[in-house]
């Protein structure tokens, strides 16, 4: 009985270590580092912070030496970007895409853990055809100069889309992309395939709820209980904006023969203040949304159509940017102050990575409804052209889940309070588990 005893303590040891392991590491969660600004702190404190928290990864837009610098040997993953006005001369000359990684990777790898080299942001979308044109040819010699100094495989090349790149996205299963960008578009996926890199994209609920400001689009936006979307195409039911836009996505690759090329979310975010005329900005809106996304990454749960895993997705953003143009919005993203602390909590500390129990969202004043439903738009960026996305079905019978596509927001539960019960959970089978072992002759 001793032994039996000791044996399924043993095992039940083993399997809390691998739930631990897999719960901390998060590698799936980062964070873009912005610096449209002039009042943040030294990338030496800057890398402390990160440290104490769950970020495991960090995207910055540039290359600045002493932020790469800073993150050397913390653990840390480094996405780092080439500008778009450098695009061109990459493009046009392989000694140029040498001469850029002697001046920004060398240098500090690999003891800054740079993973990937972003060659341009959001340039698909741009409408600037030369630019357009030269990124698949920069980022190919980009690429040669990395695999000729033997690192080709540990650090990859790619690009950042804005969502604008979609046609359709309503529904998720008929996700597809621009057909005026089709031809360039299939020439980036068959190099993200051909060397393992991801398609990286910027979907932001928020910009959705902008264009339907309803309280049931904010409940759905801010992973908050609410009735539901069905995709009549596969009869899935979304809880969830960021599901069925990462989703419609998927469809989009799938479609193009590019289910091989996985998603990495290089933005999302919530603004926690805007103008008064804007409607979204609130910090219990933007602590309901980013705190319910990292509890939904942290569940595994997955989307519908990636079941059990969860996308990589890199939070907008640090800090603040004061200095950014447009709505004050814009320069109010930051999760943390530029003296170091959070702007608000949404569970990131690894004192404390449980996401607290966010408020009842705030939704819009009567004057800021439409009078008239207005279709739902994954629009990514401010600026960026509308694109719509899942529509309400309200006289639609709700189709059940399967067990592979069930959501974990179930009667009412929210994704927070999923995590607070796994870790509820956690504390009482490590009781359960040491017990026998103490008292073990």
């Amino acid at each position: 009985m001793a032994n039996l005893l000791h044996n399924s303590s043993f095992f039940l040891l083993l399997c809390l270590l691998h739930f631990v392991l897999v719960a901390k590491s998060q590698s799936f969660i980062g964070i873009n580092y912005g610096q449209v600004a002039d009042n943040l702190p030294a990338p030496e404190a800057t890398a402390k912070l990160l440290q104490s928290t769950s970020i495991q990864k960090v995207r910055l837009y540039g290359s600045d030496p002493a932020i790469i610098k800073a993150l050397a040997n913390t653990g840390i993953g480094i996405m780092i970007g080439v500008a778009n006005g450098d695009i061109p001369p990459m493009a046009s000359d392989p000694n140029f895409a040498k001469g850029w990684l002697s001046s920004n990777v060398l240098p500090f790898y690999p003891a800054s853990e740079i993973i990937v080299i972003n060659v341009g942001n959001e340039v698909m979308s741009s409408n600037d055809q030369n630019l357009m044109t030269n990124l698949l040819p920069a980022m190919q010699n980009l690429q040669k100069a990395l695999n000729d100094i033997s690192i080709g495989g540990k650090i990859k090349v790619s690009t950042v889309h804005s969502m604008a790149v979609m046609k359709q996205s309503d529904p998720p299963s008929s996700g597809s992309f621009d057909p005026n960008i089709g031809d360039l578009l299939k020439g980036l996926l068959e190099f993200n395939k051909a060397t393992g890199s991801p398609f990286a994209i910027n979907p932001y609920p928020f910009f959705a709820y902008q264009s339907d400001p309803r309280p049931d689009t904010l409940a759905f936006c801010l992973f908050q209980p609410n009735a539901g979307r069905v995709d009549a195409g596969t009869k899935i039911k979304y809880t969830n904006m960021f599901d069925a836009q990462v989703d419609a996505i998927r469809a989009a690759l799938n479609a193009m023969g590019f289910k091989e090329v996985e998603i990495v979310i290089a933005e999302t975010g919530w603004p926690y203040k805007g103008d008064s005329n804007e409607v979204g900005p609130s910090i219990e809106n933007a602590k309901a949304y980013n705190g319910n996304l990292i509890a939904h990454l942290r569940s595994m749960v997955g989307t519908p159509l990636m079941p059990g895993k969860s996308v990589d997705t890199y939070l907008f953003a640090m800090y603040d940017e004061d200095l950014k143009p447009g709505p004050t919005s814009e320069r109010s993203f930051g999760l943390f102050k530029p003296d170091l602390t959070m702007s608000y909590d949404v569970g990131l500390s690894k004192a404390n990575n449980q996401v607290p129990t966010p408020k009842t969202p705030v939704s819009p004043s009567p004057n800021a409804s439409p009078k008239a439903p207005v279709t739902l738009s994954p629009n990514p960026a401010p600026k960026a052209p509308v694109t719509p996305t899942l529509v309400p079905t309200p006289n639609t019978t709700v189709t059940p889940l399967s067990p592979k596509t069930e959501k974990s927001v179930k009667a009412g539960v929210s994704d927070s309070q999923s995590q607070a019960n796994i870790n509820v959970g956690m504390l009482v089978l490590s009781q359960i588990l040491w017990y026998p072992m103490l008292h073990m002759r």
